[in-house]
């Protein structure tokens, strides 16, 4: 078999696997018609993969840190230290983070596509500043550089999880948003798998620039996608518009309300602040996850590892999983209640790194992050892609994803600046001992203790009572 057809089955094999589990997962019978239902395909599936090629062009940035670590500047140190991505990847996750106090509003009041559209196009752009400051070698301002274009980059990649839910919340009924949260935290592995091994099939063959070409390019093809099929909701595409059950209920034909009085409305909602408090701990671990463990292996030696070799599959696999498992059981066991949901999977996610404070340099650290992983994108999809619409009801879903997912990158911030500050430079290719990354995950308890315990609190939230504890 030729080397690149090798390489490509198994994003082949991939692909097929989630096609199949979409197709087998549950079905909440609401009446909707079969016409519907493929209508409502046509319409999630571009702005799914839009989304997740928003992925590819965030991470990107990891892939090829790894290279840039290895090339050395004008002073003889690596052109990217551990400290200079912690810089860029903190400044960029700030940047998207407060983007959100803007971009939701703007999103409640321009519609779900205009938002993602704006969001592709600024991304792609981004990314084609980067690869061409890339490919041109400017070497001595290479780290001030970036993090002004990746904090552009992450200013319009803030559209995309804003977007999503906006366009997404009309066409989902509540007792079947736990199936979408499950297809939600598959197109995020996906974009992870786009982002890891995909970007690590182009530095390895292309060029470096190319690793921020790719990504511009299959934006651009994909916005014209969106910009053809999508719809904002069901009346735009010759259905009817129907009550999804969720905070909006019973106000289906009122405008948005005004951005402050929602952000008031929010910031005075206990259940609201609470699971974006418990997103911002998800923040932090999943990108202590993402973004370390290739570092971590590298530094000392463990590049041989499966994990290693199959990281962008793994993860895609890990997410696909969590995603699934965390949107069936919150239908079928917990009565659409997303909080049980959340909390299952933080215990599972705070013995995992008390477990990982003694794995280092042990082969099974691998397995237990690709599992770690699993959980904490299952609880990001719950929350984020699925409580933020019925919390923040499709009439202001821009404001109410805006603010979650503003804690989820807040979140990250601060573990990409303290990660930046805690964790060993690269060397001149010489190793580290496992022992000077035990701050890796010791960081990750009090982070998932926190998460535990405030998911134990939203045990029983439901849209229902969060509005009338509101007097809506």
């Amino acid at each position: 078999m030729p080397k690149w057809l090798e390489e490509l089955t198994p994003i082949l094999l991939l692909l097929v696997v989630i096609a199949i589990v979409i197709a087998r997962l549950p079905r909440i019978d609401l009446g909707h018609s079969d016409r519907y239902r493929h209508r409502r395909v046509l319409n999630w599936l571009p702005v799914g993969l839009l989304y997740s090629f928003l992925y590819m062009g965030r991470y990107n940035l990891t892939v090829a840190k790894g290279v840039f670590e290895d090339m050395l500047g004008p002073s003889g140190e690596p052109l990217m230290t551990n400290a200079d991505f912690g810089t860029i990847f903190g400044i960029g996750t700030a940047v998207y983070g407060f983007s959100f106090v803007v971009n939701g509003p703007l999103t409640d009041r321009i519609g779900g596509k205009k938002a993602l559209l704006i969001g592709g196009f600024g991304a792609a752009l981004a990314n084609l500043a980067m690869g061409w400051v890339t490919m041109t070698g400017q070497t001595a301002s290479l780290s001030l550089m970036f993090s002004v274009l990746y904090g552009l980059n992450m200013y319009f990649q803030s559209f995309g999880a804003v977007a999503i839910v906006k366009i997404n919340a009309p066409w989902f009924h509540v007792r079947e948003r736990g199936v979408f949260g499950a297809i939600f935290g598959i197109l995020i592995s996906l974009g992870i798998y786009f982002a890891f091994d995909i970007g690590k099939l182009i530095v390895d063959h292309m060029a470096l620039e190319w690793v921020f070409y790719v990504p511009a390019i299959v934006l651009g093809i994909t916005w014209l996608t969106v910009q053809t099929l999508v719809a904002d909701r069901p009346g735009q595409a010759g259905f009817d518009d129907f009550d999804t059950g969720d905070a909006s209920s019973g106000e289906e034909h009122l405008p948005p309300d005004p951005a402050m009085v929602v952000f008031r409305r929010m910031f005075s909602s206990s259940i609201v602040m609470t699971i974006a408090v418990i997103e911002f701990c998800s923040g932090f671990l999943r990108q202590a996850i993402m973004q370390w463990y290739r570092t971590y292996a590298k530094a000392v030696g463990e590049t041989d590892a499966f994990v290693y070799e199959n990281w962008g599959m793994l993860l895609c696999c890990a997410g696909i999983m969590g995603g699934v498992l965390a949107g069936v059981i919150s239908d079928r066991v917990f009565h659409s209640r997303r909080g049980p949901v959340a909390a299952v999977l933080y215990a599972a996610m705070l013995v995992g790194a008390l477990v990982l404070a003694f794995l280092l340099g042990s082969p099974l650290l691998g397995p237990l992050i690709v599992f770690m992983s699993m959980c904490v994108i299952g609880v990001h999809g719950m929350l984020s892609g699925t409580a933020s619409m019925d919390f923040g009801g499709r009439r202001n879903a821009g404001i109410a994803v805006g603010i979650i997912d503003g804690f989820v990158y807040m979140g990250t911030a601060v573990m990409a600046l303290t990660y930046g500050q805690l964790l060993p430079d690269p060397d001149g290719g010489t190793k580290s001992s496992v022992d000077e990354w035990l701050a890796w995950p010791v960081a990750m308890i009090p982070v998932a203790l926190v998460g535990f315990v405030l998911a134990r609190r939203v045990w029983h939230a439901t849209p229902e009572k969060d509005k009338a504890a509101r007097g809506r």
